[in-house]
């Protein structure tokens, strides 16, 4: 076909191969890795539990390896995961699943990485770092649709370096210790965290939010139990001691409470992910059955800063109104409203 022709002269050479067959890629690949070359593999989200136990297999190969002095260093295993779960209006229920990563927390903490960009730029700095790194296991989460571009390069390649961070231009509590913090990882949670900031700046301007984005997952645990870690003193500036978290995930939220549970503020940490609620869904209507989107976030915000809980009944009614209208508007046209597909941050 006309449209294969640029794949299929680059197969030639051995630069690109393709089957659909994800175990034998991935066995293609750790050949390929031992003969001192570099590489990645790129598959769907939902089908790379295809290869967990070779995946298992290859991070017990690697942690062992580092006990062999006469082991050479070979460039890591890097695993593009995309054809996300947020991002399923045509395939449906039977793509959505990011438990993977589940999967991938269980093993050395020597070994494996986890990485979730929320746009391109942290996507290509990400990459950069995992095609240059050895003896890893690197997890990459990256959808293949149109996303929002929030950071430069320059920006982009700082904040992939520190791995965490709050985005200042999307924070308004400097200089004071904020109200609620949330908390974005993965591109479309990203997203709609960043919608229900605008949401709730708009209705409650006195409000003190500060916004965290991760992009290493492994930071969440504390540095004794994984390299990536972070101290608990700079765990507690960035999540605060006492002040409610709203954490939007890009896999199953029991996952960061798995990583986060020896914190000090984990009690207020509150996360929102996949929930096992899907279909062949909108991209809001699927968040909105799990509860990710910018309604449903805000709502829990209201629900949690004690001074919003009465203050905030009628921006909460519209919320709810909103979350109704907006399945309703899904169900009969098929597609989200323009100003949810077009949203983009105004603030």
């Amino acid at each position: 076909m006309p449209e294969d022709l640029d794949g299929s002269e680059l197969a030639t050479d051995g630069r690109v191969m393709e089957i659909l067959s994800e175990h034998t890629l991935e066995g293609w690949l750790e050949g390929y890795l031992l003969t001192g070359r570099h590489g990645f593999f790129s598959t769907y989200e939902a089908f790379v539990h295809v290869i967990d136990s070779m995946v298992n297999q290859h991070a017990k190969w690697l942690e062992k390896c580092r006990e062999v002095t006469w082991r050479a260093p070979i460039a890591s295993l890097n695993l593009l995961i995309t054809s996300t779960v947020w991002r399923q209006d045509h395939n449906g229920f039977t793509h959505q699943d990011p438990g993977f990563l589940d999967v991938v927390t269980n093993k050395s903490p020597e070994v494996v990485r986890i990485y979730l960009p929320p746009d391109a730029n942290t996507l290509l700095s990400v990459a950069d770092h995992c095609l240059q790194s050895t003896d890893y296991v690197n997890v990459i989460v990256a959808d293949k649709q149109n996303h929002l571009q929030f950071l430069d390069m320059q920006s982009a390649v700082q904040h992939c370096t520190k791995g965490i961070g709050i985005w200042d231009w999307a924070s308004n509590d400097h200089g004071y210790e904020p109200d609620v913090v949330l908390v974005g990882c993965g591109d479309v949670p990203t997203m709609e965290a960043l919608a229900a900031i605008e949401i709730l700046r708009h209705n409650f301007p006195e409000l003190k939010i500060r916004f965290i984005n991760v992009v290493d997952l492994f930071k969440l645990q504390p540095e004794s139990e994984h390299p990536h870690g972070m101290s608990d003193r700079d765990f507690d500036s960035l999540f605060t001691v006492d002040k409610p978290i709203i954490f939007n995930f890009h896999g199953y939220p029991w996952l960061i409470h798995k990583l986060a549970y020896r914190r000090t503020n984990h009690h207020n940490l509150h996360v929102r992910g996949y929930k096992e609620k899907g279909n062949i869904n909108t991209p809001l209507d699927l968040a909105m059955k799990n509860q990710i989107d910018r309604f449903n976030l805000s709502i829990d915000v209201i629900d949690r800063v004690p001074k919003l809980r009465v203050a905030g009944a009628h921006v909460k009614e519209w919320l709810k109104n909103q979350i109704i209208e907006n399945h309703r508007y899904a169900y009969e046209h098929g597609v989200d409203k323009p100003e949810i597909t077009n949203w983009k941050w105004s603030l």
